[in-house]
């Protein structure tokens, strides 16, 4: 039986800037580069975000591989890979010109996957992008276009919630739990999956129902209570469990998921200022992802300015945790007091790249908008007595090129689960208000 054909992937600019160790990942078939993609990722080159890192890793990478044969027939990657070369710019196919025009770089790329489609009829050529509208392009002139799916999370309706329902549990181990300090091991319960570490569990039966918490030290399941935080008190048992979460020291990682309304951002928030003398400075970031792919600097005014937008819901559920605890500063307490007191930096994720993350309390909000490799990037950068939280709606992404498969936090969730030093936690009911939990499920 003759061996299949290599394969030839034709790569994107917007998958580099999503992953600048992309070429590692297609084992031993062939790259090819447009040259107009080098010219894109040239644009990249300066800069302090993420992209704008992977654009200059990448360059190295390249200038490490390249050689005159890189646009002769390409060179070896690695010994357990395939080659990659790069295809200089190449007069418009007839198929390609009569159907797109020749300024925009995309439709380069799209010509130079067509022509190496042409020339080699026996290997299939794969556009590699991760533009929904280049791939339907490329569809539309019988290309083979598909997403970068690597870090993709494979099925979404299994993730991870962090909690689970035992019914039919018996009265009697119920009754128990309420009498200190009893705890349920597994082979009483008779569960039929084996729990994860930090696991929660709604138990209940006809007539009465308990919280628990898995401790994987001593493999039993602890009763746990309804905690307040700062004057906050959780409405839910999926709000305990959160609560729980953040107020333990022992778990340096919280991700937090659920739609708006929700009340991630409170009790992240409500937790740092009830641990705040845990831990030098509470730090609370969110990415900033502009409208219609313009940069911050087309928004007028000065940078607190420009950020203002991106960071009043924070301010906001800032303003919620500190009248909830003293009402009579209701009228007196101002957002800036509160920062000041507390110690809180509030600041675009962008701003934090290059702080030392020691002795913080660190939360992420919206963190749906991170690539898997900035999420990477900011939990390798924890020191000592840190603890990193993250919240977000997997299902309500701005960011164009990611997905509730693609985005950080849904990886983050698939990966980490297990581990004795993480905690996730869905909340699924919404608690700001009757209409906006009405408009969440029905629109």
């Amino acid at each position: 039986m003759a061996p299949k054909p290599k394969k030839i992937f034709v790569l994107d600019t917007n998958v580099i800037l999503h992953d600048s160790s992309c070429i590692y990942q297609f084992q031993k078939h062939d790259i090819v580069l447009p040259i107009s993609v080098l010219e894109e990722l040239d644009k990249f080159k300066k800069g302090n975000e993420t992209i704008h890192f992977q654009a200059r890793q990448f360059q190295r990478v390249i200038d490490q591989l390249s050689g005159s044969k890189i646009f002769n027939g390409g060179v070896a990657i690695s010994p357990k890979h395939g080659k990659i070369s790069i295809q200089l710019e190449q007069k418009f196919h007839k198929d390609i010109a009569v159907n797109f025009q020749a300024d925009k770089p995309d439709h380069s790329i799209l010509n130079a996957a067509y022509c190496l489609f042409k020339k080699n009829p026996n290997r299939p050529v794969i556009l590699v992008t991760k533009d929904v509208n280049l791939r339907m392009k490329a569809k539309a002139v019988g290309l083979i276009a598909e997403d970068y799916t690597t870090d993709h999370v494979k099925d979404i309706s299994e993730i991870y919630k962090g909690y689970r329902f035992e019914e039919n549990v018996s009265i009697d181990i119920i009754e128990k739990m309420y009498k200190r300090p009893y705890a349920v091991n597994l082979k009483e319960l008779k569960v039929k999956k084996h729990f994860l570490p930090n696991e929660y569990v709604i138990m209940r039966n006809d007539k009465k129902s308990a919280l628990g918490h898995y401790d994987a030290a001593t493999e039993k399941i602890h009763r746990i209570q309804k905690l307040s935080a700062h004057g906050i008190v959780p409405r839910n048992a999926e709000q305990v469990f959160a609560l729980h979460a953040l107020l333990n020291n022992d778990i340096k990682l919280v991700t937090i998921s659920g739609k708006a309304g929700t009340g991630k951002t409170l009790l992240a928030l409500a937790a740092a200022m009830a641990c705040r003398e845990h831990y030098d400075e509470i730090l609370v970031a969110r990415p900033v992802v502009p409208l219609s792919g313009k940069d911050l600097g087309y928004l007028p005014g000065s940078v607190n300015e420009k950020l203002h937008p991106y960071m009043q819901p924070i301010y906001d559920n800032l303003g919620v945790v500190r009248n909830s605890r003293i009402e009579s500063e209701l009228k007196q307490n101002k957002v800036a007091k509160i920062l000041e007191e507390e110690n809180i930096v509030i600041s675009p994720l962008t701003f934090i790249r290059g702080r030392s993350l020691v002795d913080v309390f660190f939360i992420v909000d919206e963190a749906q908008n991170l690539t898997p490799h900035e999420m990477k990037t900011i939990i390798t950068r924890t020191g000592e007595n840190t603890k990193l939280v993250f919240t977000g709606d997997i299902f309500q992404i701005d960011h164009p090129y990611l997905d509730i498969y693609s985005n950080g936090l849904s990886h983050l969730i698939n990966k980490m689960q297990g581990q004795k030093i993480y905690t996730h936690i869905n909340l699924e009911k919404g608690e700001r208000s009757e209409l906006a939990e009405l408009a969440s499920n029905i629109l």
